[in-house]
């Protein structure tokens, strides 16, 4: 099989293709031959090497495919070969195949590309863990998404309007006008605005009941400042600390001075609510979100939700596609092509 392999940390172009013998599906597992795989932020960070979780290098990363079961473990009922299906994968998603517990898999409804697929795991998960399964989103609240026109942002908004919530994104100005034509009520540029002035200017100064913040620094410092009362604060990122192509110490060391540290009695007396979340750390519970993916790939087949793919690089593009991304240019979502007779 071939794989996208970190030979060493730094640039894009430490990503080498490699070939090795395929994988054997085991005792409770699925082999499938990728269609797609998705890259997300977490893989540029393990490049650089600023991604603790991340495997030692020379790894293959990658958290998320789409393709076909070609071989079935013992003990597995309900998957056949053939079964077009997508799968978080916890490293190993840079392959032309993949072998995972079949607890993680969930077949790709009738009508769904397996395209489209390849971005549903990492983003809607992340974003269903914060807005549904923590931030008990309700009817008429507001939420700002900072990154509004990533993976994650657009999940999210797409999350809010099945919620019945609005959302109020920053993003660069060239992207403004899509978000708004994917249903953002507001937009605001990171550049050349402050996003809390921004905030509270639009909300009448009552500031908003929900932040996705995964920039880090004193973003955090200030989405907090715009949180309302039983207001909920979602740190998922730490972005702000990569600054270049390569690990840059001054910026990470900058973005970790500027990380505030929320104390009880604030809390307390402001009625709000921090949370962290780093899926990376949640695959130990997948009794909790496998159900909670289910319910994503549910609406998926519905048409409630709808991811956006910006561009497809072939697999042994990775490079240029973790450059794309870097240079702040994609709208929705980056996969990696696979094998290209699948869809």
């Amino acid at each position: 099989m071939k794989q996208v392999w970190i030979s060493a940390k730094g640039a894009p172009e430490t990503l080498q293709l490699r070939e090795t013998t395929d994988p054997r599906a085991g005792a409770g597992e699925l082999r499938i031959r990728t269609a797609f795989a998705g890259i997300n932020f977490a893989d540029i960070q393990a490049r650089m090497g600023q991604y603790p979780d991340a495997p030692p290098v020379p790894c293959v990363v990658g958290y998320e495919v789409s393709g076909v079961v070609d071989q079935v473990g013992q003990g597995v009922s309900g998957f056949s070969p053939g079964d077009r299906v997508l799968t978080f994968t916890r490293f190993g998603g840079y392959s032309d195949t993949v072998v995972v517990d079949a607890a993680w898999v969930h077949k790709v409804p009738d009508g769904i590309s397996l395209q489209a697929a390849a971005a549903v795991p990492v983003n809607y998960a992340t974003a269903w863990t914060m807005l549904v399964r923590l931030g008990s989103l309700q009817p008429g609240e507001t939420v700002l998404v900072h990154s509004a026109g990533g993976g994650v942002g657009i999940a999210a908004l797409q999350i809010c309007q099945w919620r019945g919530a609005r959302a109020i994104g920053t993003a660069s100005a060239g992207k403004h006008q899509r978000l708004r034509e994917l249903g953002y009520a507001h937009c605001i540029d990171y550049r050349s605005q402050d996003f809390e002035r921004e905030v509270m200017r639009f909300t009448a100064g009552r500031g908003v009941d929900v932040v996705l913040d995964p920039q880090g620094g004193n973003s955090f410092r200030k989405s907090y400042r715009c949180l309302a009362p039983l207001g909920r604060l979602f740190m998922f990122g730490v972005a702000d600390s990569v600054q270049g192509e390569r690990m840059q110490p001054l910026a990470l060391l900058r973005a970790l001075v500027t990380t505030p540290v929320f104390h009880p009695l604030s809390l307390l007396n402001n009625n709000r609510g921090v949370f962290g979340t780093n899926m990376g750390r949640l695959f130990g519970e997948f009794d909790r979100l496998t159900p909670d993916l289910a319910e994503i790939v549910r609406l998926l087949g519905e048409g409630t939700l709808a991811p956006v793919v910006d561009k497809v690089f072939p697999l042994e593009q990775a490079a240029a596609a973790h450059h794309y991304i870097q240079e702040r240019r994609n709208f929705g979502k980056v996969l990696l092509s696979a094998t290209a007779e699948i869809d």
